[in-house]
């Protein structure tokens, strides 16, 4: 890879990792934090729902008590485990063997999916202002659109990351390194100092990123006819050929990294420890259409495609062991989330499946997304993490250019995220952060802040 530095110091400290950005503030900068806070006063343009300054020097929340302990101690998310505090409620990438669900096959969406209202203050209609985003909306406090790029309570935008001319297509975020990776289709990925959130480099490809996904230190980028890997420890640079056409999707699973690809397959390689090298192990290609989605979990293998499939396959035998074909349209994502296995579409869903007592998987849940406007938005992306009183949290981005957040497993509506283009890359990190990437190449980091509870 051609690394062009930008300059600047780098530190392998982690546990300075994201301070500027937000994560992991020592106890003495909380303790300031709380501080300055205490003498501050809420935000009237946060409660009217338009809050246009970044950084605010009003609260962005209601006074109340302190928060609890958990509040306070919950919640700081695993990179690409998604696990947090409650391990009976993990995005833990496996899906249990139990087969039989009633316990929970009655719960999913049982609180509807119109979600509170919660954000929603006075009368603001769920659309980003075009003014506002142009810098001249004279209507202030009287417009009826929203002056923010978020919607609901529980987190706040931290900073924008400027610098990619097209989509984002991955984030990455590699342990051990105190850098933050994105890839775009602009055919770079950039690489950012969690300190300062200042760009350190850019790598040039020669070709679309795809995907791109972390394990361990290693880095892999999806690229046209050829994966990427990267190790940010050694800095072995290593070129995976056999792809045809543009790699969609990565993952690893069982000590194996899978590529899905646009020609419909599959592509297997197994790491050597002896040789430093990734060989190939295998070419699954049963799909009829691009693979453009991979997940594992419970020794599966779990492939989504164009031609609307979603195929289950076997980590030890790597075959195909069932397919789903409930969807109606490309299955753009995959997740797991404890015994489920969630998916989203094209078709406007995204489907709960759970495992029978046979041990094929069957819809349990399908939630539709609504819209009110001319055209119902297709689904791209499906992230989990949990808030900071560990509760499971369901992103979904569609391509109406926003993010829905979901309380699981009711499905009611916890917030909003707004982007000028569709959002295809969303990413969670250490201390409750997350990252959305959007079409026009901005990457913004959020954070999960506490939410008030009503005290009697």
């Amino acid at each position: 890879m051609d690394f062009d530095y930008n300059g600047g110091n780098t530190t392998n400290t982690n546990k300075r990792v994201f301070n500027r950005l937000g994560g992991g503030q020592s106890a003495n900068d909380a303790s300031n934090h709380n501080h300055l806070q205490q003498n501050q006063k809420v935000c009237h343009h946060w409660r009217a729902g338009r809050c246009n300054r970044f950084p605010c020097p009003y609260l962005h929340r209601e006074l109340s008590a302190p928060p609890t302990h958990a509040a306070v101690n919950g919640g700081v998310g695993a990179k690409r485990g998604f696990v947090g505090n409650d391990s009976s409620s993990s995005f833990s990438g496996r899906r249990g063997n139990n087969g039989n669900n009633s316990n929970y096959s009655n719960r999913w969406g049982r609180f509807g999916n119109k979600g509170d209202g919660r954000g929603v203050r006075g009368g603001s209609v769920e659309k980003v202002c075009t003014y506002w985003v142009q810098g001249h909306c004279n209507r202030g406090d009287t417009c009826r659109f929203l002056h923010s790029w978020s919607l609901g309570d529980g987190f706040s935008l931290l900073t924008q990351l400027e610098g990619h001319q097209k989509v984002i297509s991955g984030i990455a975020l590699p342990s051990g390194s105190d850098k933050l990776y994105t890839g775009s289709k602009d055919e770079t990925v950039r690489v950012w100092d969690c300190q300062s959130g200042q760009c350190m480099g850019v790598i040039n490809l020669g070709g679309e990123v795809g995907c791109m996904i972390s394990e361990g230190p290693w880095i892999f980028v999806g690229t046209p006819n050829v994966v990427k890997a990267w190790n940010t420890q050694t800095n072995t640079d290593l070129s995976l050929t056999g792809p045809v056409g543009q790699v969609y999707t990565l993952v690893v699973g069982n000590d194996l990294l899978f590529a899905g690809t646009q020609d419909g397959s599959i592509l297997v390689w197994k790491f050597n420890a002896a040789t430093y090298n990734f060989e190939p192990a295998a070419s699954l290609n049963d799909h009829k259409m691009a693979v453009v989605s991979l997940v594992v979990g419970a020794n599966r293998l779990y492939s989504g495609s164009m031609d609307h499939s979603i195929k289950v396959w076997s980590l030890e035998t790597l075959q195909c062991v069932q397919t789903l074909k409930d969807h109606t349209s490309v299955v753009m994502s995959l997740l797991c989330w404890e015994q489920f296995l969630l998916s989203c579409s094209l078709d406007q869903t995204i489907k709960v499946w759970a495992a029978t007592e046979s041990g094929n998987l069957e819809v349990t849940y399908t939630h539709k997304e609504e819209h009110v406007g001319y055209a119902v938005p297709g689904l791209l992306t499906l992230c989990g993490m949990h808030d900071l009183e560990g509760k499971p949290i369901l992103l979904c981005s569609s391509n109406d250019s926003s993010v829905h957040l979901f309380d699981l497993p009711s499905f009611s509506e916890k917030g909003k995220i707004f982007a000028k283009q569709e959002i295809r890359a969303i990413q969670t990190g250490p201390g409750g952060l997350f990252f959305t990437g959007d079409g026009t190449g901005q990457v913004r980091v959020w954070n999960s802040v506490a939410v008030p509870t009503a005290t009697t």
